[in-house]
């Protein structure tokens, strides 16, 4: 196919974070012509966009990078155990022009509409910048959490202070000194900015729906002792994330039922892992998220280490007011996050017994109080998994939308196609692992197979791929029945659609194991990639 980058390329992708300059590289290697479009200024995706104070990524930083160079991984230096928005940032520009990526990325540019023409078997896409571009295959990197959401409280739009989205954080400094700061949501951007805020604020309120579980980071600058080890490890490592059910290392291999164990033994175990930090003390049993009896063990000791954490015994009780299993919410790492509740300046507001009722010109009225404040904060979360798909406005064949298709249920064939949306791939999509694993991990694995279906179709001359809605129809089952052995599908959060008023609630991810998709995968692949339908 010629090539004219004003109008025609091979590939569009979207998105140039993690994924969309991982899938550029391949397809450049395919020697096909390719144009990411990025709606920031700049590449990163999530670790451009957010650049609160205290953001930082929940991932040990040797687990959190691509592992698809070694050369790449000899010359980067991480600095901390649990990397920083900044230091990400950095990491992915290094890798941008290390690879001479940029030149194909187009910033500031969001699709506002894509359609598929059947009788020509292309996808125009329609741009913010009023731009058209025409393009045989169309791959989704707009990542999982990208969509930003924004409860609909009565009045938000009066409110005359300042006013932030922790996933749409200015670039410039933010200053909090002699303001009073509110802070709605305590989820992982909650618990990350509300520690740094409260350091500068003249008074911050924080105002808590719903208490989570946080186990503290224990993080740690990293000698060159502990990076040349790491380094060292390289080939290992990627090859124990490739085995893992959530693509981690580090983990015990074969963790024990924490039901099963005797209480002295199963606390040692707790207590060791508390000591280590991160997500051990989840992954120290094999059980957690299945069953309830070992559930509540560790559900139990996590509260009564957060009670230790706070001064104030009333403010520890709504705290630490947790009526779910540990883990069925995405289980937030923290860095001194309860401490910030012993500070004078830091007011808890316990949205439970007293619900925000409207946002005011000067503050938030909840149903017992006015608060005044200078500056509101937004630590809401985002339309996970399908919110950045939905927004592209994508029509297949004949115009079907794809939010018209997805209305009840977002069907796809392994996470990857959806039927009547032909050369349409999605990475990290629904019917994928998605967030429910090391997402990079996930990451490499989809590009690496969407790269090789591409080849094998250049190969046997097909330039169409789709699937069936039969197969489509078997996969979405075969999610929702693994589904349902996991606690996480009791629970109301982002990871069930529940934050999103009208949205389908259930769980969309792959819970099956990242290494368990991978075969799947893999074998399909090896058959001729079974399941999918070419054609010219």
């Amino acid at each position: 196919m010629k090539s004219n980058l004003d109008n025609e390329v091979d590939v569009v992708v979207v998105g140039a974070g993690i994924a969309g300059l991982y899938m550029l590289y391949h397809l450049l290697e395919l020697d096909l012509s390719a144009k990411v479009l990025e709606q920031g200024g700049g590449v990163g995706g999530t670790w451009y966009w957010n650049r609160y104070p205290g953001a930082r990524c929940d991932v040990e930083s040797w687990d959190y990078c691509y592992s698809f160079s070694e050369e790449l991984n000899k010359e980067w230096n991480w600095s901390e155990r649990y990397p920083t928005q900044p230091e990400l940032e950095r990491y992915l520009n290094y890798v941008t022009d290390r690879f001479d990526l940029r030149k194909h990325i187009e910033f500031n540019t969001r699709v506002e509409k894509a359609s598929f023409d059947n009788d020509h078997g292309k996808w125009t896409i329609s741009t913010s910048d009023e731009k058209i571009i025409q393009t045989c295959y169309f791959i989704s990197a707009a990542g999982s959490i990208s969509e930003n959401f924004t409860p609909k409280f009565k009045g938000g739009k009066t409110f005359l202070g300042e006013q932030y989205h922790t996933s749409r954080w200015p670039q410039e400094e933010v200053d909090f000194s002699k303001k009073r700061v509110g802070v709605i949501g305590t989820g992982s951007s909650g618990v990350q900015v509300i520690p740094q805020v409260a350091k500068a604020a003249e008074h911050l309120f924080v105002f808590q729906r719903t208490a989570q579980y946080t186990v503290p980071a224990r993080n740690y600058q990293l000698d060159d002792e502990i990076r040349d080890t790491r380094k060292e490890e390289f080939l290992q490592r990627r090859e124990r994330k490739r085995k893992d059910p959530v693509g981690l290392t580090g983990f015990p291999t074969n963790p024990p039922s924490a039901a099963a164990l005797d209480s002295e033994i199963r606390n040692q175990i707790m207590e060791e892992a508390w000591e280590i930090g991160g997500n051990r003390i989840v992954r120290s049993f094999n059980d957690t998220l299945t069953n309830r009896e070992s559930n509540q063990h560790i559900a139990k000791f996590v509260r009564e280490k957060i009670w230790q954490r706070i001064d104030d015994p009333a403010v520890a009780k709504v705290l630490a007011r947790m009526d779910y299993p540990i883990g069925a919410r995405r289980l937030v790492i923290d860095i001194d996050y309860f401490e910030a509740y012993n500070r004078k300046n830091v007011t808890l507001v316990d949205c439970k017994s007293s619900s925000i009722e409207e946002i005011t010109t000067n503050g938030i009225r909840t149903s017992d109080k006015h608060y005044e404040l200078d500056v509101l904060i937004y630590a809401t979360g985002f339309d996970g998994v399908t919110g950045s798909l939905l927004a592209m406005n994508i029509e297949g064949i004949d115009g079907l939308s794809l939010r018209k298709k997805w209305e009840d249920w977002p069907t796809t064939y392994m996470g990857l196609v959806s039927s009547g949306f032909p050369n349409l791939f999605f990475i990290t999509g629904p019917g994928s692992p998605s967030v429910f694993s090391n997402v990079i991990a996930l990451i490499e694995q989809q590009v690496e197979w969407i790269a090789g279906c591409l080849s094998y179709m250049k190969k046997n001359s097909f330039n169409r791929i789709d699937t069936n809605s039969q197969l489509e129809e078997q996969w979405r089952k075969h999610v929702q029945d693994i589904a349902e052995g996991f606690l996480i599908n009791e629970v109301d959060s982002w990871w069930t659609g529940s934050n999103i008023p009208g949205k389908s609630k259930g769980i969309v991810m792959y819970l099956g194991g990242l290494d368990v998709y991978r075969e799947l995968c893999e074998t399909s692949a090896s058959n001729g990639y079974a399941g999918f339908v070419f054609s010219n």
